[in-house]
């Protein structure tokens, strides 16, 4: 972590995990877990979640997300979310493009675009994912496709709208499986992103810019991988669910 130059970022992403009733236990678990945290701490729920945890979260040090948003203000697409819905709510996060739409959803290096977008526009913060599968890392494609998949995510994006955005490395191969890419492997490729920000965007702004690393990022290894200079927090899967675990990490983060 850079803490000199931008900000480091715990963020939990609960999954289709918690309903609203079981959110407020967690989060009572949380709030004294973390309230001396020395990063910034957000905790992404499913939609059903998301009065409860804007609520029970307030006057902490506690910021929600939610998990995806539709690109759309308004209209015919049953079961979707807008950004506006999000922000009337009290959301200030939301997650675009996590390998898990992706792969189950049909989501696509341009609908994550125009989510990103969509959710910029309307002011919330988003945390974009990228990240390659096994199979692509095996290629030795890693760094190109994480490159592409940046730039095609960050079309349009302002170069003053990138204060809003966060990063988030997440190889495929290392999600909800107890892989995790090894400290090296982390930093060589938010690395390799923080360069592509600067070629879009300029030092300063690549510079600035937060970047996670997700992936089966645990109370064990958090410590090593947030060592790194350019992996600047996480965003945490199954982890986050527990908040002894959570609040292990943050407290790496703190450091």
């Amino acid at each position: 972590m850079d803490k000199a130059n931008r900000k480091a970022i715990i963020a939990g992403n609960w999954k289709m995990n918690k309903t609203a009733t079981e959110a407020v236990e967690l989060i009572d678990a949380l709030i004294p877990a973390v309230k001396d945290a020395n990063c910034e701490v957000v905790i992404c729920t499913p939609f059903t979640t998301l009065v409860t945890a804007v609520e029970k979260t307030k006057g902490t040090n506690i910021h929600v997300g939610a998990e995806n948003v539709h690109f759309e203000k308004s209209g015919a697409f049953t079961g979707e979310i807008s950004a506006d819905m999000l922000v009337d709510l009290g959301v200030e996060y939301v997650i675009t493009g996590h390998s898990e739409r992706r792969q189950y959803f049909a989501e696509t290096d341009e609908t994550v675009n125009k989510r990103t977008l969509a959710a910029l526009n309307a002011g919330l913060k988003v945390l974009v994912c990228v990240g390659e599968n096994l199979t692509q890392r095996e290629q030795g494609v890693t760094e190109e496709l994480v490159r592409m998949q940046t730039k095609i995510a960050l079309n349009g994006v302002t170069a003053e709208q990138m204060a809003n955005v966060v990063i988030a490395y997440e190889p495929v191969w290392a999600i909800g499986t107890g892989k995790t890419a090894t400290s090296d492997q982390a930093q060589e490729v938010c690395a390799a992103i923080r360069k592509v920000l600067g070629e879009l965007y300029g030092e300063a702004v690549a510079k600035a810019t937060t970047i996670q690393y997700g992936g089966s990022m645990n109370a064990g290894n958090a410590e090593e991988l947030l060592g790194k200079p350019d992996v600047d927090g996480g965003l945490i899967g199954g982890a986050s669910l527990k908040a002894d675990a959570f609040a292990t990490i943050v407290a790496a983060a703190s450091k």
